[in-house]
This record gives structure tokens, C-alpha cells and sequence, in this order.
């Protein structure tokens, strides 16, 4: 998929589709993580980062790479200690601990998140 889904259930049943289509063999653990690591990216593109404007996601070498373009320069974060009260904060150290690797680029629109992920 190249271009904007509306919502992260859009891009996570593109990723499924994908996934289910590709003529590998992908195990139940490394489909779960690569639907919410999809989530997770769209998610935070579009609360914290001026609105989700790319995404694609495509198998290259036996591993899933999502990429993800918003409107912000700010690169996530993690916060910690978290306060056990808060809510949310969960989402990008559960990417860095899924994802094989992250490359975060500034462009002149924002930046784009590329991730990789084992199948």
C-alpha cells in the first residue's frame, strides 16, 4: 500500500492482507506484532504527529517494512520513569522492542518513520 489510510484499522487490515498473501511462511506471534507495531505508528502519527501524510508497507527480504510520513519533526520519545497513573506512553518502547530496525528521517514536510520487522 502506498498512499494515506483514513484509520489504523485501514493500514492494519492492509498489513493482515499482505501478510496472509505473500507466499511465506509467517507464524501467529510475528503477525500480531507486525499488526501492532502498524497500529502503534499510525496511531502516534496522527495524535502527535500533525496528522499521518504516507504510508507503505511491503516485504523486502523475508521482513515487513512499514513506513511512516507525518507533518511533525518532533521523533518519539520515551518518557520515563512513567507515572503509573498516566495513560498512553506505551507505544513507541513497544516498537523499539518489536522492530528488527528504525530509521527516523526529517524531510521537508515533517519526517518518516521506516521500521523493519522479522517475519
Amino acid at each position: 500500500m502506498r498512499g494515506v489510510p483514513a484509520r489504523a484499522a485501514d493500514a492494519r487490515n492492509f498489513v493482515h492482507d499482505l501478510l496472509h498473501n505473500a507466499g511465506i511462511p509467517v507464524d501467529d506471534l510475528a503477525l500480531v506484532d507486525a499488526l501492532l507495531v502498524t497500529t502503534e505508528l499510525v496511531t502516534n502519527a496522527q495524535r502527535h504527529g500533525g496528522g499521518l501524510i504516507g504510508f507503505t508497507a511491503r516485504i523486502v527480504e523475508g521482513h515487513l517494512e512499514l513506513t511512516v510520513e507525518d507533518r511533525s519533526e518532533d521523533c518519539p520519545i520515551t518518557v520515563a520513569p512513567r507515572d503509573p497513573g498516566a495513560t498512553g506512553g506505551y507505544g513507541w518502547p513497544l516498537v523499539q522492542r518489536l522492530a528488527r530496525t528504525i530509521d527516523i528521517a526529517l524531510t521537508e514536510t515533517g519526517k518518516t518513520i521506516r521500521v523493519t520487522l522479522h517475519l
